[in-house]
Parts: C-alpha cells; structure tokens; sequence
C-alpha cells in the first residue's frame, strides 16, 4: 500500500470539493490514486511533517512541539515564561510576513480505524459506530496544526503565535454511517485570511466499499495571538494560485459578511422581524384556553410540549487532563461534552435514537481555566417534522469565585427516527429561543432526509 500526498493529494482535495456540495451527495469517492484502497490504510508516516500526513495520535505532540507545551502539568509555568522570549519573532505588520499558497498549510491525518482494533475503543459507541464527539475533538486539533503551518516562522524553533479556536462555523453531514472498523481521513487548508484571523476548510472521508467517501464537510476560524496569548498578532497573507482557490477565499469573504450581518441581527440586539413576532403570536393563540377568556390560562394543543420540560443539565469538574497546549481546557473537550450532552436531550426528548445533520455556530467567548467548574444546560428551542433543533449554554465558575461567566452557546441540529412533538415557548424569553432555534435551522443549506443505515451516532 502507498499514499500519495502532497501537491498530487491538495489537487484532488480541490478537485472534489468542486463536485461535493454537502450535505447533498451520497458519496463522492475521492480520485483513485489518492490513496490505495484498503481495511487499514496506514500505521501513520515515519516522517509525517516531510509528507504533510499524520497519524491522528501525532496531532497533539506535534502542536506541542510547535508552542513548546510540556506534557508534564507541574512543568506549565516554565514552559509559559519560556514563551515570553518569542515576542522578537513577531512581526510588526502583516507586510513584513511573506505570503503562503493554500497547498502550503495542507495537512492529511490518518485515524486507522480498521488496522488498530485498540484506537477503535476510544471511538466506539454503544450502537457500534462512531463518536461523534471525539471527531469533534480532533477536527478542533487539526485546525490549530493546519494554521500553524500557514504560518510557520523558520528562523524560530518553536512558533511565536498562540492559535487558538474562535468559531466553528458550520460542519455538514453526508448520508453515510461512520463505521467504527473502517479507516478514516481527515484533510484541510487554510482557505481564506484576514489580519489576525483564518478560515480553516477540513473534510472527513471514510473508506466505503474499497473507496474513500466524504462524510463531513467543516469550517472553521481561528485567531492568531502573541506567545502569552494576550494580544492579536498578525498572520501571512495567502496567495490564489488557480481560479478554485480564488473561488474558497471569495467563500470566505461571503462567509465573514454573513457572521457579521448574523450578529447585527441577533436577537439580543434587535427585535424580532414582523414575520417572527408574528409567529410568536401565533403559537401563544394557539395556546390558550377556548373555555375561558383570559390571557393567562395557557393549555398545550395536541402533541405539543412546553419548552422548560425539554432541558437536560450536568456538571463538569476541568482537570488538568483536559488542558490545551496553552494549559487552558481544550476546546474541543468542550465541544465534546456539550454534544454528548445535547445529544441525550435530543434522544430524551424524541423518544428515540437521534442522528446528528448539523453544527453551526460555536462561539468561543471566555477560555475555560483549568480547574473550574463547567455547567453545560441543554434545551429543544425548534422542532419540525422529526427535526429537533438543541441550543447547549455553557457556563464556568470557579472554585473561589461563585459568578457565573457564560464560555459557549452551542447550536446543534439534530433529525429523530420519527416525528417529534412541537416545542411551545411560555415565556417572552422562551420565545426568543424559539426564534434564534427556528434560525438556526433555516441556516442549514439542504434539508437532509437521513436513512438508518446513513447516520452519525454520538
């Protein structure tokens, strides 16, 4: 067996992204010449960074080699102060930073799945498929190693930037089951760049029937700050080199425009639209008790259920094993938690097994200290059909200090085995959920209409 990588498999990549539109294709084989096909691909490159492909346990050292991170919590101090010294390395200006091409930060990771029965324990659910959650994870991880290849300082040893997750912009599903005895491989570049900030794009495939098929398509941005982490640094500048790649930055742009006019309408800023309050009216006639004449007698109508019952909540104590290379929690733990969580509201509240369509969304506001105490409260805010529309709000408080900081709001769309209740708002504040949960939604590029044998599991 052989891999071929490098500019042949950046090529490729570009290539079937003009043909993949998730989440509408069932399968879009990658080129065949890619990667030879097989159970178990590969044991990961004796000399992954000449390649540009890593084992998807390489991931994690190879950042810490990057940042200087020690393995060893007692040692995180030393390893922060030695960081200070990096400062030099800055640049002052993004002119003085030379450009980089999309292929320069293009980066293959293997999870061998099918060859390495025990990796495949920590990936397994009980429905024998597997986590999404910890694809989560990694996708957090291969962001971050993505952009520090796009911007790589020779002359340092270590990287003088802190490049940490700002948002997940949005991740799609295909119609593909993810088998937890076949080979998986993740792929992604830098696709567009600001200043201080860069759209990370990354794809999953997984091997079906001798072919490596697309099974998630994700976007990502990430902010690049000083070596103590405490102020925006600037990043190299990207060139276009064909009309494809001129094609994902432009992408990019409509992407930033569109976050930007999001968050100018948030509900939090502006009221609801004329057609939205109007909704909202609506649902509340449409819950009111025809036997009396009062605002106040509030009664479900049939297969409906009030909003406040569908909340699941839990508690997580952040140890030091869950520390990023910056020795705050890692972002994708948190991911993790909140979907799992968000996960069990969906399956409690539908009453069967729910199948993750959609992430959007995922702001990360607050870093998470190690040592603190993460609330993650879970709640159905829009149903339709048997989709089920889950907003995860996260929540940290120290062991000192009993304030609440909000960290996270997470958005996940969820599509249950059968038809859900609908989900009714008591309370103006409900409401508003219900709208911001009827966005998201509608946000989702394709309505997916996903079979048994074509889901992802938690």
């Amino acid at each position: 067996m052989f891999i071929l990588v490098g500019e042949m498999s950046y090529a490729n990549t570009l290539h079937l992204r003009k043909k993949y539109r998730p989440p509408t294709r069932l399968l879009c084989p990658l080129r065949k010449g890619l990667l030879t096909p097989g159970r178990g691909l590969t044991q990961g490159s004796q000399n992954p960074e000449k390649h540009g492909v890593f084992h998807v346990n390489e991931v994690r050292d190879k950042l810490r080699e990057i940042v200087g991170a020690s393995t060893n919590w007692r040692d995180h101090v030393k390893a922060m102060e030695e960081r200070k010294l990096l400062h030099s390395f800055l640049a002052k200006s993004q002119k003085g930073l030379p450009p980089r091409r999309m292929k320069d930060s293009y980066i293959e990771v293997l999870l061998p799945l099918g060859g390495q029965p025990e990796l495949r324990e920590k990936y397994l659910t009980v429905q024998n498929t597997v986590r999404f959650g910890r694809v989560l994870e990694d996708l957090d991880s291969l962001g971050v190693l993505i952009c520090y290849m796009h911007t790589k300082v020779h002359s340092a040893k270590m990287s003088p930037l802190s490049i940490v997750t700002a948002l997940v912009d949005k991740i799609d599903m295909c119609k593909k089951s993810l088998s937890p005895e076949q080979d998986i491989k993740f792929s992604g570049h830098v696709s567009w760049v600001g200043k201080t900030s860069m759209e990370v794009k990354m794809h999953m495939f997984q091997l079906y029937d001798n072919e490596f098929c697309p099974v998630l398509d994700a976007t990502f941005v990430m902010v690049a700050r000083d070596s103590e982490n405490k102020g925006p640094a600037f990043v190299n500048p990207l060139i276009l080199e064909t009309p494809e790649e001129e094609e994902l930055f432009r992408q990019g742009e409509l992407n930033k425009g569109r976050r930007v006019a999001f968050s100018s309408t948030s509900l939090l800023k502006m009221a609801p639209s004329a057609e939205e309050r109007t909704t909202i009216h609506e649902m509340f006639l449409n819950t009111l008790d025809p036997k009396t004449i009062s605002f106040r007698s509030r009664v479900l109508p049939p297969n409906a259920v009030w909003m406040e019952t569908s909340k699941l909540k839990s508690l997580v104590v952040c140890h030091p094993q869950e520390r990023n290379i910056f020795n705050r929690i890692f972002g994708g733990f948190l991911m993790r938690k909140a979907y799992e969580l968000g996960w069990a509201t969906a399956c409690n509240f539908g009453g069967s097994r729910a199948f993750v369509v959609a992430v959007d969304d995922i702001m990360f506001q607050k870093p998470v200290e190690v040592g603190s105490l993460l609330f993650l409260s879970s709640q159905v805010c829009f149903t339709q059909d048997n989709y089920i529309q889950v907003r995860v709000h996260s929540e940290v408080a120290s062991l000192q200090n009993k304030e609440h900081m909000t960290t996270n709001v997470f958005h996940f769309t969820f599509m249950s085995e059968k038809e859900v209740p609908l989900v009714f708002p008591r309370t103006y504040g409900e409401s508003m959920l219900y709208l911001d949960g009827q966005r998201h939604f509608n946000s989702m590029s394709v309505s997916v209409n996903l079979r048994k044998d074509c889901t992802v599991k938690p």
